[in-house]
């Protein structure tokens, strides 16, 4: 099970912006590399607190974080997978302002020397799913057109960086020569330069592949929300890793069913003899039918509750419950016997409304469903 995030960084869910930066800054001075030579264990301390700081300190996904929990960018099938397999490279150029001086003149600096690996662009789906699809997960596949490296590309090393993707620059001041290290402009710091291409391929050097890509999605999964399939986006020319493809979720709504979270809730219309004598009825649920009993003389308003036959959570707390509203159809034509037989009741003590104490008003059941 993955380490909770505000345990890595040893904070509280109400810490704030200034307290996330901080506490992630100290965790990653405590387990840099440069300090923590060859230790595999500080290393990956470092990487979890980075893959921490990236989710916490973005307010969007920290929402979704504290809703979810992991699941809300960890699914089944490589949903989420780009935060656990940051590597350093990723690190030190989304988060190295944040180290601020030490550790070679610019903490991590020594890291960054060498080429740098750029990341494709990254593609967005919609995907539909039916009520059915969301209560118990599914396997969607879906062609995308990705771009990728066209065969018969080469690539030079750039002459004027030597393949070091940074060109040094020796200046004088009142302390004497100092040195410094920039991204090389003319290849961008990849170190590599386009050689060769097929006449099909872009600027540089890609095409456009259709790509048919398996996506694993989880139960209870809600309208709006985005999973991520990591390196299904675009390829980036030379030494780079492809993109992620962004998956956001539609719903599409049921005939019968409504959502509310993991619930479900039904509207039963019965008729007034079925309230009076008492009846079975099958009714809809997300997975097919399910037989209920109406007791006799049941009131229209009656919410019935079955355990379990909801949508299942996210987070794996289990299921829902599919709410039954009982309505009672009161007929607008009646033929001349069916009238005089109620007239004859009008009045009749049992047709007469006469609630118990234990028959909840409508509001105190909207108190209910909302409590």
């Amino acid at each position: 099970m993955k380490k909770d995030f505000y345990e890595i960084l040893g904070i509280s869910k109400g810490a704030d912006a200034a307290e996330i930066k901080k506490a992630y800054r100290k965790s990653a001075i405590k387990y840099h590399p440069d300090k923590n030579p060859g230790d595999k264990e500080a290393e990956e301390n470092f990487k979890l607190a980075a893959e921490a700081y990236e989710v916490l300190s973005d307010p969007q996904k920290k929402a979704k974080y504290d809703q979810y929990g992991h699941q809300a960018f960890d699914g089944a099938g490589g949903f989420g997978g780009g935060h656990g397999g940051m590597n350093m490279d990723d690190i030190f150029s989304q988060f190295g302002d944040i180290f601020g001086g030490g550790f070679g003149g610019g903490f991590g600096g020594g890291r960054s020397s060498g080429p740098r690996r750029t990341k494709g662009s990254n593609l967005r789906i919609k995907v539909k799913l039916t009520l059915e699809e969301i209560a118990n997960g599914v396997e969607k596949k879906v062609k995308v057109k990705r771009k990728v490296q066209a065969q018969g590309v080469s690539y030079k090393t750039c002459s004027t960086c030597n393949g070091q993707g940074q060109v040094m620059r020796v200046t004088n001041t009142i302390l004497g020569r100092m040195q410094s290290a920039s991204t090389c402009p003319t290849c961008g710091g990849t170190g590599q330069l386009l050689d060769k291409k097929p006449a099909d391929a872009d600027s540089q050097g890609m095409i456009q592949e259709d790509e048919t890509v398996a996506i694993k999605i989880p139960a209870g999964v809600v309208d709006g929300m985005q999973l991520k399939v990591s390196n299904k986006g675009n390829d980036a020319p030379g030494n780079s890793v492809p993109g992620d493809l962004i998956v956001a979720i539609e719903e599409i709504e049921h005939e019968f069913l409504k959502r509310e979270g993991e619930n479900l809730h039904y509207d039963l219309y019965i008729s007034f003899s079925e309230a009076v004598l008492g009846v079975s009825k099958d009714i809809e649920a997300v997975n097919g039918k399910v037989r209920i009993k109406l007791e006799e003389g049941i009131q229209s308003g009656k919410i019935l509750r079955l355990k379990g036959k909801g949508i299942p959570s996210l987070n794996g707390y289990g299921n829902g419950d599919l709410l039954v509203h009982v309505n009672v159809w009161t007929p607008k034509t009646l033929n001349k016997e069916q009238k005089q037989f109620f007239e004859s009741n009008l009045g009749d003590d049992n047709f007469a409304p006469s609630p118990e104490k234990s028959d909840k008003s409508f509001f105190e059941k909207v108190k209910d469903m909302f409590s």
